[in-house]
């Protein structure tokens, strides 16, 4: 991973990483997929139970809310770089299933040079960030998904940075997934519309 690359780390790379233990209970590291360069980036979590089965980011129920959303702020999925914050799936039994577990701060900073060597290749002009952990991998400590929302945030590359809810939150919100949906299609919106500037 020494030494700065042109392009994102490939699959294999990703696959054969042991900077931090989540390897050994994942079934593939799960790299970006998109073109590079491209204007806009969408950064999640990390995989989940499908996406590391399949080897491909956000493949899975997520994924499918994310296209929903994706389709009704008329973007088009193909010509994005989608990735995760963490590359490896983190999970816990429960039964026959695998449930999701946070990544911890050692976890995030374990997969940072592969993040940074993504938006140097795909240099985008505007990142979406996914959810809490998502922004917490690219802007450090903690900060609120409601906060960050309305703040103009920039990476050090010159990218502007947006600040939404993670599609799995639209899963999880019973009777708010309709408002979460909303502000998904908002943020993701403006983010598009900024492109335009």
């Amino acid at each position: 991973m020494a030494g700065v690359s042109a392009r994102p780390p490939t699959a294999a790379q990703i696959d054969g990483c042991r900077r931090c233990a989540l390897w050994r209970t994942a079934t593939h590291g799960v790299a970006g997929t998109g073109p590079a360069p491209a204007p806009m980036m969408l950064i999640g979590e990390q995989p989940g139970d499908q996406e590391d089965l399949a080897a491909l980011p956000f493949v899975g129920p997520a994924g499918r809310v994310l296209d929903e959303l994706l389709q009704r702020a008329g973007i088009t999925r193909a010509a994005l770089f989608v990735t995760n914050a963490v590359k490896h799936f983190k999970w816990e039994p429960r039964g026959k299933r695998r449930l999701h577990r946070r990544p911890n701060a050692q976890e995030l900073e374990a997969c940072a040079p592969w993040l940074q060597q993504e938006i140097r290749a795909v240099r985008p002009r505007v990142i979406v960030l996914l959810g809490a952990t998502a922004a917490r991998a690219l802007l450090g400590g903690s900060i609120s998904i409601d906060r960050a929302r309305r703040q103009l945030l920039r990476h050090e590359s010159g990218a502007r940075i947006f600040v939404t809810y993670h599609p799995s939150a639209v899963l999880r919100a019973a009777e708010d997934a309709d408002r979460l949906r909303d502000v998904i299609v908002g943020d993701l919106g403006r983010a598009a519309a900024a492109l335009k500037d």
